[in-house]
């Protein structure tokens, strides 16, 4: 009797598991980053708008579209341009302010303390564009700090004290020009991520 033998298969391997590449790695952080940095500035545009007082002094249609963040300096800008923010929006920002001081809010919009109060008097009146351009960014820059040091208080107090990072200049009045606002608001990103110099 012959005997029936299977000659020996040769054996499968299983595959190595194989670790991700760097490029794949890098790709994947780099969407838990973006994923991440999208709902830090929705948080962000959320806080503004509340700062402002919420969709009540914003136009609704533009409140909505901020809701997009990727539309959202477009329809920022467009909005400003059109006179959709009125000065209820400066009314709600100056009143919801407890730390800082009405003369420095003044001061970083451009106006006096009178010309200010005297538009609050005014609310449902439009805002020129470089008014609302400075209400938006001062609304912004304090919802950053908020952000950054976990309210709107420690951010108004921080706001108001000199800093080190800022040369001991404090941050409401760097605000008071374009070039001090992006220094304050690249501050606070380092702050945010842990990079003092």
């Amino acid at each position: 009797m012959e005997s029936t033998k299977t000659p020996n298969a040769p054996k499968v391997r299983a595959p190595k598991p194989v670790a991700p590449s760097d490029r794949t790695r890098r790709a994947r952080t780099a969407h838990v980053v973006v994923q991440a940095e999208s709902s830090r500035e929705a948080r962000i545009l959320a806080r503004s708008i509340d700062l402002l007082g919420g969709v009540r002094s914003i136009d609704e249609q533009v409140a909505q579209i901020l809701k997009n963040a990727e539309a959202g300096r477009m329809a920022l800008h467009k909005a400003m341009r059109e006179g959709r923010f009125s000065y209820s929006s400066l009314g709600a920002l100056v009143d919801g302010l407890s730390e800082l001081k009405r003369k420095d809010v003044a001061d970083v919009i451009g106006v006096s303390s009178r010309t200010l109060e005297r538009q609050r008097a005014a609310p449902d009146r439009p805002m020129p564009a470089d008014v609302a351009s400075r209400t938006w960014m001062l609304a912004e820059t304090i919802a950053k700090a908020a952000e950054v040091f976990g309210g709107l208080e420690q951010a108004e107090k921080w706001m108001g004290k000199p800093a080190m990072g800022l040369d001991g200049s404090r941050p409401i009045e760097m605000l008071q020009t374009v070039q001090g606002a992006e220094v304050v608001n690249d501050f606070l990103g380092r702050l945010e991520y842990g990079v003092y110099s």
